[in-house]
């Protein structure tokens, strides 16, 4: 039977376009395009970052994902519920971008299943909240690798994108990456002697060093480093380095290798080592160290002659004195708020740097993640190192900053434009034999890829006495990191870790402050707080008459409270009640703020896309109508 009443044919037209709706959104879902969207936040938060992107796409080797969440319980808090949700999308994204090679097992650790003896093989314990484990965290697998996010915590939102993407990277990567160290100093340490002597044990970073990554020692000697095996090259006090061992770190640079120098104007750890002045005619490894040839091709300069002071970083070395050539550096002088590097970070201690300087003549980006105040300057090293307490009084500031550590990033061109430097110990007028049959070495003159070379002012700041808490707890060393080892490994992780990860940054987080709210409470606070602060000093006062008057009685001697003392108590009450009623007064009124902003919040929300759907609809009808008339 035909159907043939309008609103008949209207509903099934209405019900059928809803069902084809639900369909669609439920296909699509199913597929990529489902994950995909536009994102008009501030800092693109609901964005993943290009580096995330370009490790996903270059995955060639099957990822496993298992996501461990409890769902099924009555006891998971709200915070963590919404950070949940937050992290299945992120989880989605990941997936949908990685072209078939990241998977994701969604398992709920429920007592006694699989799920759960599963996460306990991979490490996750589990949170306990209400006598229930909970649990919530990623083991991230690849071949015979695993890495674990033991607990996705919310407060660790910012760092979700870079903790996984690294983690993704990590175990994708074959075999333990290599880190080439060059340096002056013995970091590896030295069997004793003489028998009945202690050996000298390696640093405490080079031993943790060591369980993550593995160690290539390369020698001061100018020879060839390859990229492709050194992931990172960790050039450590260069002291006194030639110009060929430079050459080799300039190639090894504009192949795409990664290089973190540490140098230092007066190196305590190279004068405990046995250091020696040159200059002075001592012996030894020199207590300061510097590129000369490449910092300057870097657009970067560097003074190594004189320590660096700050009076207004001075740190306390000693009971009753401040050395101003120690810089205790505040979260302030970490300019970049959101590096992963520094993010983390309360301070970072400077044990008589240096002072990098750019120039920017090197063609390439020079960020600054640890500075110094305006008012540091430089002073001579042998009286900071003598900690001369005259040099607070003497000093005289440059009116600059001077960074502390420097990234660099970008296409860098050689300091070698000729090729590489002749060795000089050869004798003076000696021409080296040349055979014919021998192709003549190629060099690099510009780099073949980006390039990152991360300047760290300072030695000392990783010496096992500053950068570590060590205790001899029954002849065994327990070695607790300090806020620079922290600053290291963050570095070293980051410069280690894929390449797409070098100088990323932390997402913005999705919470955003109510900013208006909390400025109408910080004028509360500004407002009603001195009167509280007022109330409360009488009060002292009245309570203090009071427990005298108390006193007097508990001696057992009569006391009659005089007709002042009456009068001042009684006045001292009232002024109490009438405070009372005026912060009740006010806080009713901020509660009235608020709900009105909420309101106003609210039907914003409710109203604002309506009507302009409706001032659409009206031009759109406005418009029709005159071309109707038109005709």
């Amino acid at each position: 039977m035909k159907i043939t009443h309008p609103v008949t044919r209207a509903a099934l037209g209405v019900a059928a376009l809803v069902i084809i709706a639900v369909l669609a959104n439920w296909l699509v879902s199913l597929t990529p395009l489902g994950n995909r969207g536009a994102d008009f936040t501030e800092k693109q938060i609901h964005t993943l970052s290009e580096g995330t992107r370009a490790i996903l796409g270059e995955l060639d080797t099957p990822v496993v994902v298992r996501y461990y969440a409890t769902r099924n319980t009555d006891y998971m808090p709200e915070q963590l519920k919404l950070h949940m949700r937050r992290v299945d999308d992120l989880i989605k994204e990941y997936a949908s971008l990685s072209k078939g090679n990241l998977r994701v097992e969604n398992l709920d650790p429920e007592p006694d299943t699989d799920a759960e003896d599963s996460a306990n093989l991979d490490g996750i314990n589990g949170q306990r909240m209400d006598d229930q484990n909970l649990y919530f965290g990623m083991a991230i697998s690849c071949l015979d690798r695993t890495s674990v996010i033991p607990f996705l915590d919310p407060s660790q939102e910012t760092m979700l994108e870079y903790h996984l993407s690294k983690a993704i990277a990590e175990v994708s990567t074959p075999s333990k990456p290599k880190i080439g160290i060059m340096s002056a100093l013995n970091l590896k340490g030295a069997p004793a002697m003489m028998p009945g002597q202690r050996p000298t044990p390696p640093w405490m970073f080079y031993q943790q060093l060591k369980q993550s990554f593995e160690i290539v020692d390369i020698a001061m000697a100018g020879s060839v480093i390859d990229p492709k095996q050194i992931k990172v090259l960790f050039v450590f006090h260069p002291a006194e380095i030639t110009p060929e061992t430079e050459f080799a770190i300039d190639q090894y640079l504009l192949n795409g290798g990664t290089v973190v120098a540490c140098l230092d104007a007066f190196s305590k750890a190279a004068e405990a080592m046995g250091g020696g002045n040159p200059m002075m005619g001592q012996q030894g490894t020199p207590t300061s160290s510097t590129l000369p040839t490449l910092l300057p091709a870097w657009g970067v300069t560097f003074e190594s002659t004189k320590v660096l002071a700050d009076p207004s970083l001075a740190t306390q070395v000693a009971r009753d004195q401040s050395n101003i050539s120690v810089l205790t550096v505040p979260k302030s002088l970490m300019p970049q708020q959101d590096n992963v590097i520094t993010k983390d970070l309360e301070s970072a201690i400077f044990y008589m740097p240096g002072g990098f300087t750019k120039t920017g003549g090197g063609g390439v980006a020079a960020n600054t993640l640890i500075k110094s105040s305006t008012g540091a300057g430089f002073v001579d090293s042998m009286r900071a190192s003598r900690m001369d307490p005259t040099l607070a009084t003497t000093f005289r500031s440059a009116g600059t900053s001077y960074d502390l550590i420097t990234h660099l990033n970008g296409n860098f061109k050689s300091a070698f434009p000729n090729g590489k430097p002749k060795a000089q110990d050869s004798p003076p007028g000696e021409k080296k034999e040349e055979k014919k049959d021998e192709p003549k070495p190629s060099w690099l003159k510009e780099s073949t890829s980006p390039g990152n070379v991360f300047l760290i002012a300072d030695v000392d700041a990783f010496y096992d006495p500053i950068a570590y808490n060590v205790q001899n707890l029954g002849g065994m060393q327990m070695a607790t990191p300090r806020a620079n080892a922290s600053l290291l490994f963050n570095l070293m992780d980051q410069a280690v870790g894929s390449k797409h990860l070098i100088g990323s940054r932390s997402r913005s987080a999705i919470r955003r402050p109510f900013t208006v709210v909390q400025t109408m409470e910080s004028d509360f606070n500004k407002k009603v707080g001195i009167k509280i602060e007022e109330f409360k000093e009488k009060q002292k006062v009245a309570q203090q008459k009071l427990n005298d008057l108390q006193a007097v009685k508990s001696r057992g001697t009569e006391y009659k409270l005089s007709a002042a003392q009456e009068t001042e108590i009684a006045k001292l009450r009232k002024e109490a009640t009438e405070y009372n009623k005026l912060i009740r007064e006010q806080e009713k009124d901020l509660r009235r703020q608020k709900d009105q902003l909420g309101g106003r919040i609210t039907l914003l929300n409710v109203a604002a896309m309506p009507l302009i759907v409706i001032i659409f609809g009206l031009s759109l009808f406005i418009q029709r109508r005159r071309a109707t008339r038109a005709r």
